[in-house]
């Protein structure tokens, strides 16, 4: 009998021996943010993907025990729409989106602040904008009046005056960006826009689109100075037009958002490709810190119970051979 009770003993510590093997669970009460991004269509939302997985791995050790992530990543709005009810299922209590579209993604957003989920917002607000989020926003028109600012001064220190812009698409953004560029070029009479006062031609954000609008542009005017891109990737095919056609009187041809191609021809001394303007992908890392901050106490989370969005804006910036260093990281994808 005494023999059997040793057995049971032995039996009974070495199966309390393997529960305390088995891995340490996670706490109930473990916050879990969701992370919403577009698949890559252009390089700009290449680096939303890029900056929002990086942001992830590099704070997920320091709150392991108390923050879980998940990041999707979606292909089209009717996709994203389905990703942010699964994380709904998974059980988040933030939601950070960069939406695909506004007006698509505005009514399972708006569901999901209601049933209590805090939601960041990154770059794109909602419509209607009638209950409390944050829309962490970049600078649109500071990247407009910034460009314009630089782009004055130089043309008028180097003697120069034609110039041509191209837009993005016809939406909010992009208006803001070109009225403010306008605005700071109209100021010296001496700038001449070869189009005709504040007028350009879009380009979607597309290097060849951009292309293509150059090309039309160099066979109309005989004499360019200056293009205006305000997008980066956009400028790519620009440039790629100006090199094919072998013309050397364009001096100056600028982007917008701040890639790590440009910052390299920046940095490289490229004699056409000299600033851009900083309106970067690395803002749904700044959305994901903002989700972190809210979660564990350091940002107030009193925007969820408001009428209407809480705006943060991230400033824009110039960015020269000056200060490129300051901005640039090789690992980006853009």
């Amino acid at each position: 009998m005494k023999k059997w009770a040793l057995i049971l003993l032995c039996a009974l510590m070495a199966v309390t021996l393997f529960v305390g093997c088995t891995p340490k669970e996670k706490p109930a009460d473990v916050i879990k943010i969701g992370i919403a991004v577009p698949t890559a269509d252009h390089g700009w939302t290449g680096g939303i993907g890029w900056w929002a997985d990086f942001k992830v791995e590099e704070i997920s050790s320091q709150y392991a025990e108390k923050i879980e992530f998940r990041v999707v990543h979606s292909a089209n709005p009717t996709a994203q729409v389905a990703d942010v009810e699964n994380l709904v299922s998974w059980g988040m209590n933030y939601l950070v989106i960069l939406p695909h579209e506004s007006a698509p993604l505005s009514p399972i957003v708006r569901q999901v602040q209601a049933d209590g989920i805090k939601c960041i917002v990154v770059d794109r607000g909602l419509e209607p904008d009638n209950f409390g989020y944050i829309y962490l926003a970049g600078d649109n028109p500071g990247l407009g009046r910034l460009s314009g600012e630089w782009m004055a001064r130089t043309m008028k220190a180097e003697g120069l005056t034609n110039y041509v812009a191209q837009g993005g698409l016809p939406i909010l953004i992009d208006t803001e960006r070109m009225t403010n560029f306008f605005a700071e070029m109209d100021k010296d009479p001496s700038l001449v826009n070869l189009e005709g006062k504040d007028k350009y031609q879009f380009a979607n954000f597309s290097p060849q689109d951009s292309l293509k609008l150059m090309e039309t542009h160099l066979q109309m005017y005989p004499r360019i100075d200056a293009v205006f891109c305000q997008d980066d990737d956009a400028m790519i095919g620009a440039l790629q037009a100006i090199k094919e056609s072998g013309r050397t009187d364009i001096k100056i041809v600028m982007g917008g958002a701040g890639s790590k191609a440009v910052y390299e021809m920046i940095k490289a001394g490229d004699p056409l490709v000299r600033a851009t303007t900083l309106y970067h992908p690395s803002m749904i890392a700044d959305g994901i810190q903002y989700a972190v901050d809210v979660a564990l106490g350091a940002k107030s989370d009193d925007f969820h119970s408001k009428g209407s969005s809480t705006l943060v804006l991230i400033p824009s910036a110039l960015i020269d051979k000056s200060n490129v260093d300051q901005y640039y990281n090789p690992d980006s994808s853009f």
